[in-house]
């Protein structure tokens, strides 16, 4: 058996990062105003739960 090369930092927690710096955008301009930008931030909240529901499709295959 061969030994694997160790993953990287980013390789690891580069989209987790990515996930929470959206999540944490979402909810200061959730704060900031209203109209479009309540959209904005409706949209940035929803990655965390799309990117949830995505993983646990793939999943189940």
């Amino acid at each position: 058996m061969t030994m694997r090369a160790p993953l990287r930092l980013p390789a690891i927690f580069g989209i987790p990062i990515a996930i929470a710096l959206v999540t944490a955008v979402g909810l200061i301009i959730a704060l900031l105003d209203d109209g479009v930008v309540d959209a904005v931030s409706w949209v940035a909240l929803s990655v965390p739960v799309l990117t949830a529901v995505w993983a646990w499709h793939r999943r189940k295959r």
